[in-house]
């Protein structure tokens, strides 16, 4: 690694590309003199946003061009082959040529898992790698993986995200022996598909601290540090708490505005739902490591603003100080 953390970011993925990524990317930069910032993406584009910014005391950011778009609609083999121009294959290369140390996009997911498998490969001991997002609790916050990159799973690949996202609570959140559980219909170990059963069997024979299966419900109560799960459940659990957020607080709003008295009460509670309000919001988060691969990449939300590409980088920054790809390597195999 270099002496200076090197962070690759898409400037070119997501909905607000490039103005909030390019915004992110500078405020990173302004709280961290250790690290160094290469914005992939065109050219001409980057340079006419940086024009907003005095770059003076920014000379640790560079720009790469790539004059293609890798877009939701492109399936992700056929953009793979036809825009290796494309702001995500070239900002991948550039970790797989160690020219940095991680990668950060909001652009599609499925292309950059797709790209990020091909190009980096998966650590010897993992099968299939994992999109991991922490999710908020009355707590702190759970690990759920996977949230989406892996529909369809075999009980080794749960065994594996258990291991992964154990060691990710433990070295990264410093969550001592953090509680690993199997996101499922019932918590009695008979219930669920064969593929549950069978995971259950591996993960009660494991060494991690596995308490057993969890249901939906119970996961806001902060009941287990790790939430295991094919990537099927895991967005389906990830875009319902997304959604029920969102329409509690409209709901809460709407009901807050009917008459002066809760108005007055709503403005007394302001600050209260502020704080609740925030512990929801993924752009304090940063995004979704995929664990699994020889290095470091993050997938923020396709909506994310600035403060999401910050903190992105902060959690890039942060998983290389703790040598996460190492406390994976070394996990025992099947």
């Amino acid at each position: 690694m270099s002496e200076k953390i090197i962070v690759a970011i898409d400037a070119m993925g997501g909905d607000n590309a490039p103005k909030e990524i390019i915004k992110g990317a500078v405020c990173a930069l302004k709280e961290n003199n250790n690290i160094k910032i290469i914005l992939v993406g065109k050219q001409e584009i980057i340079d006419n946003e940086l024009k907003n910014y005095d770059l003076k005391s920014y000379e640790n950011l560079e720009i790469l061009d790539a004059q293609d778009i890798i877009t939701n609609d492109d399936s992700p083999t056929w953009a793979i082959r036809n825009k290796k121009e494309s702001s995500i294959v070239k900002g991948l290369n550039l970790v797989k040529d160690k020219s940095a140390d991680g990668f950060i996009s909001a652009g599609s997911t499925g292309a950059l898992l797709s790209c990020a498998t091909l190009l980096l490969k998966r650590l010897p001991k993992i099968s299939r790698p994992a999109l991991a997002t922490l999710l908020p609790n009355l707590n702190g916050v759970s690990l759920l993986l996977d949230s989406g990159a892996n529909v369809d799973c075999k009980a080794i690949y749960l065994e594996q995200f258990a291991k992964m996202g154990s060691l990710y609570m433990e070295h990264v959140m410093k969550i001592k022996n953090p509680r690993v559980a199997l996101v499922n219909i019932g918590i009695e170990r008979s219930k669920g598909s064969l593929l549950l059963k069978e995971a259950y069997e591996l993960l009660g024979g494991s060494k991690l601290n596995f308490i057993g299966n969890i249901e939906a419900r119970d996961i806001p109560y902060g009941s287990a540090d790790v939430l295991v799960c094919d990537g099927f459940i895991g967005n389906v659990v990830l875009k319902h708490t997304e959604g029920l957020t969102k329409g509690l607080f409209h709901m809460i709003k709407n009901e807050l505005n009917k008459n002066i008295i809760r108005k007055l009460g709503g403005f007394l509670a302001k600050s209260a739902f502020i704080d609740i309000k925030n512990k929801f919001d993924y752009n304090k988060i940063g995004g979704a490591p995929f664990l699994g691969l020889n290095s470091i990449i993050i997938k923020v939300h396709g909506s994310s603003n600035y403060n999401a590409i910050k903190n992105a980088v902060k959690q890039c920054v942060g998983f290389i100080e703790s040598d996460i790809i190492g406390q994976i390597k070394d996990f025992p195999g099947e």
